[in-house]
C-alpha cells in the first residue's frame, strides 16, 4: 500500500500532501523526517534522478523535480521499484502539466488544482490507479471516459 505522496519546495515546505491509511499523530512525524531527508540530500540532484531509502520497515523514494521535491512513501508490495514507477508517473504529468518542463515553485502553484486532480487520479485510497499520461488528461477533465 502507498502511505504517503508528499511535494514539497526546495526550503522543505509542503505544498501538497496525500496520507493513506496513516495515523494522524504519525502524520507530523512522516512530514518532517522526509523534508529532511531531502534537505539533506537532495542539493545538487539533478532534475528526476531518483534517491532511495527505508524507514520502519517501508521504503521511500524521493526526488526533485524543478523547484518542486517530490516523496513517495509505500510498503508491502510497494518496493523500491513500484515506488520508481509512482515517482515516474506523478513528474511526468507534473511536467504535462506545467507546460512540458520542469517546474517552478510559481507555476506549480498556478496548477496547483490540476495537480490535485492528477494525483487523485494516479493514486487512490493507497493503491497505484492509473500510469497512462493520456488516460490520466482525459480524467481530469471531469469527463466520464469513453473507452474500456
Amino acid at each position: 500500500m502507498l502511505l504517503a505522496v508528499l511535494i514539497s519546495n526546495s526550503e522543505g515546505n509542503i505544498l501538497v500532501e496525500r496520507f493513506y491509511g496513516v495515523l494522524a499523530e504519525e502524520r507530523l512525524h512522516w512530514r518532517s523526517f522526509l523534508v529532511k531527508l531531502g534537505s539533506d540530500n537532495l542539493k545538487g540532484a539533478k532534475n528526476e534522478e531518483l534517491f532511495i531509502a527505508s524507514h520502519k520497515s517501508v521504503s521511500i523514494v524521493y526526488t526533485v523535480l524543478g523547484d518542486v521535491c517530490i516523496y513517495v512513501v509505500g510498503k508491502d508490495e510497494y518496493d523500491e521499484l513500484a515506488l520508481a514507477e509512482v515517482v515516474f508517473v506523478i513528474t511526468s504529468t507534473v511536467k504535462d502539466v506545467c507546460g512540458g518542463k520542469p517546474p517552478t515553485e510559481r507555476m506549480f502553484l498556478d496548477k496547483y488544482g490540476r495537480v490535485c486532480l492528477c494525483l487523485d487520479e494516479i493514486v487512490w485510497k493507497g493503491i497505484l490507479e492509473n500510469t497512462d499520461k493520456d488516460r490520466i488528461k482525459r480524467l481530469i477533465r471531469l469527463k466520464p471516459p469513453t473507452e474500456f
